[in-house]
């Protein structure tokens, strides 16, 4: 068996992150803007977590996805990097829009009015034309084709950072090293934000999600650089984790008051647009910052929920809006619907992981599952 240094804190972050995501699909069954299917009841009061959540949970894992790719060049070649990067993310993206994602269009085409069975639908419309007009989605399976062509464009810069003693390196661990130096992150952030995303808002479509892929691949590349400073990135998360917490609470507030008390115009709009990629890097320094002083420890618990987190990414949405689709009529309120979104989400995924996926090594290389291997703390 393999015997590889990780972070642990970073498995915890990752699981934790995607834990939130299935919190974060249930929330979107209750807030006012759209989704797939709507309860019978809208929370006007819920869309200010929801939001708040929503602005640093997949940013921070986009960092964590650079992070990683840091240590998986290591101890792979160019070549087979890009290939491994193709069957862990290709091949469950694939099998995810063939097999997980159909039924949640159809959940969303049967509230819609169509009347025929699963079996009809699918075997007929299913992979009808692009979705929304069409059927064929890869819903909220998109993070995965983002994250494939951002390791292929940056895989030759990142082997070639891994295997020389740049001078860029070496001034990014200069830089954060600095008073407030791990701010200036925040700069190409704004950028995007304040002179990209109003030209091109978020559509997960990959060929036209300008905002989006430059905002996400900025992220990944951040956390490729972070992990090659070493112990100056982890020494810096000590030093700013208070000052983070509280730019972090400013930026989100700052946020609350403009969308409750200003008009647009320019000034809120870059205004705005600061408080906001604050806000976000912020909130992704305390939690490394977090994670790192409490979690960097090894545990069967973290060992098996890293492992799962795969399989419970890709199955969970589908999960969460079939259960929706049968209790979204029901005049039950908010507490009893959620929680049987949660429980039945979580316990269903884990079922169908533990029992079915975990036991058929045929369907692992759909999941993206690897071989499990023996790991010591990098402490």
């Amino acid at each position: 068996m393999q015997s590889t240094i990780r972070r642990f804190d970073l498995d915890w972050l990752r699981v934790i992150v995607f834990g939130l995501l299935i919190f974060y699909h249930v929330g979107m069954f209750f807030v006012p803007w759209g989704w797939h299917i709507k309860n019978n009841e809208i929370y006007n009061w819920l869309r200010w977590p929801m939001i708040f959540l929503n602005q640093w949970r997949l940013p921070i894992l986009f960092v964590i996805s650079g992070m990683g790719t840091y240590y998986a060049l290591g101890k792979r070649s160019l070549g087979k990097f890009a290939w491994e990067r193709l069957l862990r993310l290709g091949i469950p993206l694939v099998a995810g829009m063939i097999l997980i994602v159909p039924p949640q269009v159809y959940f969303e085409r049967l509230v819609e009015g169509y009347s025929g069975s699963y079996w009809e639908y699918f075997t007929t419309v299913a992979f009808d034309g692009v979705y929304p007009e069409g059927n064929l989605s890869w819903h909220h399976l998109w993070f995965l084709p983002y994250l494939l062509v951002f390791s292929w464009i940056l895989a030759p810069l990142f082997v070639y950072l891994r295997k020389h003693k740049t001078k860029f390196i070496v001034w990014i661990k200069q830089l954060i090293q600095k008073p407030w130096g791990i701010y200036a992150f925040v700069l190409p952030l704004y950028m995007a934000e304040s002179l990209i995303e109003p030209f091109f808002p978020i559509t997960h479509a990959l060929v036209d999600d300008w905002f989006n892929f430059i905002f996400s691949i900025i992220l990944f590349f951040y956390g490729f650089v972070l992990i090659a400073t070493g112990d100056a990135f982890w020494q810096t998360l000590v030093k700013v984790k208070n000052k983070a917490l509280i730019l972090g609470l400013v930026g989100f507030f700052g946020q609350v008051i403009i969308w409750l008390f200003f008009e647009d115009g320019y000034v809120v709009h870059f205004t705005e647009a600061l408080l906001k990629v604050v806000n976000i890097w912020s909130w992704i320094l305390v939690l490394f910052a977090t994670a790192s002083k409490y979690l960097n420890k090894p545990s069967k618990g973290v060992a098996y929920a890293n492992r799962a987190v795969y399989p419970f990414y890709i199955l969970h949405q589908t999960i969460t809006v079939g259960i929706a689709y049968f209790i979204m009529s029901l005049d039950w309120g908010l507490f009893p619907k959620a929680t049987v979104l949660i429980v039945g989400t979580f316990g269903l995924s884990w079922l169908i992981y533990d029992l079915i996926i975990l036991r058929i090594p045929l369907l692992h290389p759909l999941f993206g599952l690897k071989r499990e291997i023996k790991i010591k703390s990098a402490d």
